[in-house]
């Protein structure tokens, strides 16, 4: 299990004559220290192109780093503009991938406005065949946030070779629906941490959203991720850092063992029982006039 952002952060408190070298090392280390991977440049890439703000952000850290790109879908008016803009972010992707880029993310949240309009679904699936065509060596993840798509179907999402779907579950909660349809050799990122300041954030509820991921189709919690549900941009930067560090804190109890897990977690959460009846109810334990003939 692993643990990502989906999006931006806000500006790290520096100050205001600090370099864009010093904030994208303040956002690799905020990411770092709540253990997220892979790490991103967090909205303050330093560099003229893809593959050098990629190389850039690398360059600070051990752990894996991947890229995160605008989709052309999204922005672009016209089935013509979307073509276009394939074609030019196709040539960022296969200098990503031979700069050794691991992990490329394409936001396409205009997605979520495509619902059953079959134009608008043979215009993403064309817009996507074409930007992914000859892309190979590198993980390629879509990510989809600010509302649900579930309406597009999956068969339109993922036309084009995605290794992995990323989702927003908090402004698209229907987005579960494309969890299950999902085939099960693609990876799922749950994007379950709400960007809202006052949210309930609550580790057990990161834990649910990705068991239950890891339950669809066969899929398993190694094709599972954690994320936030979309930027973190707006937030004040310690509200950000508390977020980021409950999702470090999900995904490292997600690699637990149940039973040590369960000792982690408020018990609520995970007996029934006591959740049903608002308290914590140890479980009886069995006296030995209680036990079964030939038990011990």
């Amino acid at each position: 299990m692993f643990a990502t952002l989906l999006g931006s952060l806000p500006r790290p408190p520096l100050p205001d004559d600090a370099s864009p070298s010093e904030l994208l090392a303040a956002a690799v280390r905020a990411q770092e220290a709540a253990g997220l991977e892979p790490i991103c440049d967090a909205g303050f890439g330093v560099g003229a192109t893809a593959a050098e703000r990629w190389a850039a952000t690398a360059a600070l850290t051990g752990r894996p780093v991947k890229a995160v790109l605008p989709g052309p879908y999204s922005s672009a008016r016209t089935a013509a503009e979307a073509r276009q803009a394939a074609n030019a972010l196709r040539l960022d992707l296969l200098s990503l991938a031979g700069a050794g880029c691991p992990v490329i993310e394409i936001h396409e949240p205009g997605a979520t406005a495509i619902g059953t309009d079959e134009v608008e679904r043979a215009r993403f699936r064309e817009t996507h065949r074409r930007l992914l065509d000859g892309v190979t060596g590198v993980h390629l993840s879509l990510v989809i946030t600010g509302g649900n798509a579930d309406a597009a179907g999956v068969e339109t999402l993922l036309v084009a070779p995605y290794a992995s779907l990323a989702l927003d579950l908090i402004a698209g909660p229907d987005n579960w629906r494309l969890v299950v349809a999902t085939p099960g050799d693609r990876g799922v990122v749950c994007g379950a941490l709400s960007a809202e300041r006052d949210a309930d954030d609550r580790v057990e509820l990161l834990l649910w959203a990705a068991g239950y991921a890891a339950s669809t189709g066969g899929r398993g919690s190694t094709r599972v991720g954690l994320a936030t549900a979309s930027s973190l941009a707006a937030l004040p930067w310690e509200v950000a850092e508390r977020k980021l560090a409950l999702l470090g804190q999900a995904a490292t109890l997600a690699d637990l063992p149940p039973d040590e897990r369960r000792l982690r977690l408020d018990p609520r959460a995970v007996d029934i029982r006591s959740a049903a009846l608002g308290r914590v109810m140890p479980r009886r334990r069995i006296a030995r006039r209680d036990r079964p003939p030939g038990q011990a």
